[in-house]
């Protein structure tokens, strides 16, 4: 009997495959870094030698600059709070349970993160002048004597609108990956569904919600349509970093602007070192 002999076939290098997937990728992360270095040689050739300080400094010493970052500060964490407190129910009843109508409900949460934040911030617009709108201004006027549109509470809500899409995504993410049995335990032994959830679920959770309420406060800093539009950018009023950075365009101020941005890019990279830290841990664990 006789065997017919298999043809040897070689198994060809994945050397060229790696080296095309790193070009395509090398070219856009070469673009990222390319635009970076720039900023920085801008910001370095408009300081004078005999100048101590360079640009940097000496925006972070402008009044307006000063308020922009504290304002920033307050808004963007209000915001991630918000986020986080309307996130984690969405995202667990997202994550848990079917219901009529769930797939029109989750392309809903998805419209912020799909539209341009310009129409975002003209759609709050409108929707505050219409007769619903006009009664939550007046309300909301005659409780805390501040106005919604064009003020504090504008630039937090066109926040958001934006940000509470993003942490809604990642808290729906983090509790698919928790398997439900140890909420079915705790049940089982005398828990009702909100003690399960309050003492078992949501400690499980805690990554998550510490990586949601980072993103939240991270797009919230970067966030500039809608709170242009909804909020305005007044000086010493309305004005955050993103605006900030407009502003001082739109009066020739380059060099002060793209200290703003680099000061802006800072925080972001921290923000994401930190939230992949926090996700590594998540499953080291």
């Amino acid at each position: 009997m006789t065997t017919a002999s298999t043809p040897h076939h070689k198994v060809r290098s994945d050397v060229p495959f790696y080296i095309g997937l790193s070009v395509i990728g090398g070219f856009y992360i070469f673009i990222i870094i390319a635009m970076l270095l720039a900023d920085s040689a801008m910001l370095v050739s408009g300081t004078t030698s005999d100048e101590e300080s360079n640009a940097f400094l000496a925006a972070l010493a402008s009044p307006e600059i000063q308020y922009s970052i504290k304002l920033s500060l307050i808004t963007c964490s209000i915001t991630a709070i918000l986020s986080l407190w309307v996130a984690i129910p969405i995202g667990y009843l997202m994550s848990r349970h079917r219901f009529p109508g769930k797939i029109i409900i989750d392309a809903i949460l998805d419209i912020p993160i799909v539209l341009p934040p310009l129409v975002i911030g003209l759609s709050l617009l409108v929707l505050f002048t219409t007769p619903l709108g006009v009664v939550v201004e007046n309300t909301f006027h005659k409780l805390t004597g501040s106005h919604i549109t064009y003020a504090i509470p504008g630039v937090i809500l066109a926040q958001f609108m934006v940000a509470c899409a993003f942490a809604v995504r990642t808290m729906r993410a983090t509790f698919e990956e928790l398997h439900p049995r140890r909420e079915q335990v705790a049940m089982s032994l005398g828990c009702n569904r909100s003690q399960a959830f309050w003492y078992v679920t949501l400690p499980e959770a805690r990554r998550g919600v510490l990586v949601a309420g980072t993103l939240a406060w991270a797009r919230s800093l970067g966030e500039f349509g809608p709170i242009l539009i909804f909020g305005g950018a007044t000086r010493m009023k309305t004005e955050v970093l993103p605006t900030s950075v407009f502003l001082e365009l739109s009066v020739g101020n380059v060099e002060v602007a793209i200290a703003v941005s680099m000061l802006m890019i800072l925080v972001a990279m921290i923000v994401l070192i930190l939230v992949r830290v926090l996700g590594q841990e998540k499953y080291v664990r």
